[in-house]
């Protein structure tokens, strides 16, 4: 049976009404312009007969109330059905505090945007005949009331009986942390691991036992589409941090049974506030980057000496931007070899066998066609 569809996915919008705006002198991101960006990316979705919107977590700048309340609000105007998960700024404690919601109340604000039970913090939805959603919650806290990305075993069990009862129907599953690598070594580089789900491996057997092939996440802010063993995670950069991407995807599937989701990236170019966005924004994230960048070079793999890094940061002012970016190309033929070359397994011409219909070399982060099967 032949199967049509087009949807959207914006993530990391860290939506912040401007009286709730808090500043840090290296935040990466730009959330003032977090609603006007928004409202620029929905006067184009809406002209795109769109049959749904996805948005995989962190909607709110820190879980404040009133930030939760206006964009559920702004939602319910829209003229297609907006899904969502809790990213780890919607939730950052278990119980309320004078800055954040309670982690139990998120759905309550979300009941029209996939939390029909609001008792439960993770859902399926039918999207269309044969398609469904899986929204999963990644936010957990240890014993010490830690934030951590993990799925709990009661929504594993839950998740592996919705998958066993959906029988033939496409599942895409929306969850804020990654559940494929988008980092060389992410799930164990202490900078990176933090973005990773805790319990990645245990996600991607399910996935892979029921056939589940396209997961949606957030939470990194770079634009990147990551292949393992059949599972493609497709991670979409934050709506306030550079290049201020989102995507419109189509999923075809004709009459001999063949899949494919055609991907296209666009990006926010100005806001009212920034009218040379992408300008402006690259220098923003430039003139923050030398802390993190010192922390890159010292600590492992390279554990390069301080005064060492000091030295190289600054040319390095716009890795993570070109890394954003997606489909990053990076060479510093300057640089010592050893710190070359790992810089170099940043950039996204890696062999990845699996990643494009031929298995050539390409760039796939932010315009492609993954072809889903060969039948």
């Amino acid at each position: 049976m032949t199967l049509n569809f087009r949807f959207a996915v914006v993530s990391d919008l860290h939506v912040a009404l401007p009286h709730t705006i808090w500043d840090h002198p290296s935040r990466f991101h730009l959330v003032e312009v977090s609603i006007s960006a928004f409202k620029s990316v929905l006067e184009h979705l809406t002209q795109l007969d769109l049959d749904f919107l996805l948005l995989p977590g962190d909607l709110t700048q820190h879980g404040e109330p009133e930030n939760h309340a206006w964009l559920q609000q702004f939602l319910a105007q829209l003229p297609f059905p907006v899904y969502v998960v809790p990213g780890n700024h919607d939730v950052p404690v278990l119980l309320a505090d004078q800055q954040s919601i309670a982690f139990a109340d998120f759905p309550y604000y979300y009941t029209k945007f996939g939390y029909e039970d609001p008792r439960q913090i993770y859902y399926i939805r039918q999207l269309l005949p044969g398609v469904k959603l899986i929204g999963l919650n990644s936010n957990s806290f240890n014993e010490h009331g830690e934030q951590v990305g993990c799925l709990d075993a009661k929504q594993l069990q839950w998740l592996e009986e919705m998958l066993a009862a959906s029988g033939d129907e496409l599942i895409l599953v929306m969850v804020h942390h990654n559940v494929v690598e988008h980092l060389p070594n992410q799930s164990n580089h202490p900078l990176a691991n933090r973005y990773m789900l805790a319990n990645s491996q245990e996600l991607l057997q399910l996935l892979r036992r029921y056939g589940v092939k396209l997961v949606f996440t957030g939470h990194l802010h770079v634009q990147d589409i990551a292949y393992s063993q059949g599972v493609y995670d497709i991670t979409t950069g934050s709506l306030v941090s550079y290049p201020h991407p989102y995507r419109v995807l189509e999923f075809h599937r004709d009459n001999q049974g063949k899949e494919w989701l055609e991907i296209l990236s666009h990006r926010v170019e100005s806001v009212p506030e920034f009218p040379d966005l992408q300008q402006s924004s690259r220098q923003w994230m430039g003139d923050r980057s030398f802390p993190f960048l010192i922390k890159l070079l010292t600590h492992s793999p390279l554990n390069l000496p301080l005064s060492q890094a000091k030295k190289l940061a600054p040319s390095l002012r716009d890795f993570w931007a070109t890394i954003a970016d997606g489909d990053a190309v990076l060479d510093y033929p300057h640089f010592p070899l050893e710190v070359r070359r790992y810089i170099e397994t940043y950039s996204a011409s890696q062999p990845n066998p699996g990643m494009t219909i031929t298995g050539n070399l390409t760039m796939i982060d932010n315009n492609t066609t993954l072809l889903l099967n060969k039948s």
